[in-house]
């Protein structure tokens, strides 16, 4: 079993590697989801599990010098990585805190937007950061989440290369009572935790051309678990080796389509 609380995903450097490239390729969505909540000039904004880079500079820019944004992440090169990310943009309204998403210390009913992505289907106990978020969310504040949800995640021919390492880290996540399905239940989850006028958008890309890092977010995936499946004994060092070298094989096939998971925007507002 892994350690209570181990990101699903790891902290290798390819991992914060991808996370950077995920933000960029992400942005159009952000940015679509962020303006459903208007102008938000000198708010203040909490983002939860903000990695190497989350959507700091994004939240920086919409409020503005006279507002403020804190990124939380309970990894410490991470929060480094983040706090470097800061600097580097000139970012001077953006505060990196070290702290755990679900026990963030920051006071509550106090931000006018709460938001994270993708952090719920890579940690057990989600609705715990839920519960959390809607603390910190003033009354008639909102909280937004994006998160990911296995359902579509399919390829095109398909390989035994592909059904094996799906199957694999799933009995891997299920051992570890996390749910990378979910997306789907995130309306629920963000309606029990008390919010109002919840919505909720669909995300879902299809890649059919090579080269495209999305294309390669199962084999990531996959490598960043390697010695955690090996060590678990769900797969052998040599299957493991000669599986991930035949799925980026047939990833790099041109081809080869990709349909991602199914990516789940949810938003509700804190009643006043």
């Amino acid at each position: 079993m892994m350690t209570e609380d181990q990101y699903f995903l790891g902290y290798r450097s390819a991992e914060w590697e991808r996370l950077r490239e995920q933000a960029e390729d992400f942005q159009p969505e952000a940015a679509w989801l962020f303006d459903q909540f208007g102008r938000l000039d000198g708010k203040s904004v909490v983002e939860l599990g903000v990695g190497p880079r989350g959507c700091l500079d994004e939240l920086a820019a919409r409020v503005g010098p006279d507002g403020t944004v804190i990124g939380v992440e309970r990894d410490a090169e991470s929060v480094e990585l983040a706090r470097k990310f800061v600097v580097d943009r000139t970012l001077d309204n953006v505060d990196v805190r070290h702290g755990d998403a679900r026990a963030t210390g920051l006071p509550g009913d106090s931000f006018d937007l709460v938001t994270e992505r993708l952090i719920l289907h890579n940690v057990p106990r989600p609705e715990e950061i839920v519960a959390e978020a809607v603390r910190l969310a003033r009354p008639g504040g909102w909280v937004a989440f994006h998160e990911g949800d296995r359902v579509g995640q399919v390829c095109d021919p398909p390989a035994e290369s592909w059904n094996r390492l799906m199957e694999v880290t799933q009995r891997y996540a299920d051992r570890n009572h996390i749910n990378v399905f979910i997306g789907r239940r995130l309306p629920g989850l963000l309606r029990r935790a008390g919010l109002v006028d919840i919505r909720v958008r669909p995300v879902l890309y299809i890649d059919h051309e090579a080269g495209h890092p999305r294309r390669l977010v199962l084999a990531d995936f996959a490598e960043n678990l390697r010695d955690r499946l090996i060590s678990s004994e769900l797969i052998t060092r040599e299957e493991f080796d000669d599986l991930h070298s035949a799925l980026r094989n047939h990833l790099a096939d041109p081809g080869t389509t990709v349909i991602s998971h199914l990516y789940v925007q949810a938003w509700g507002r804190k009643p006043e």
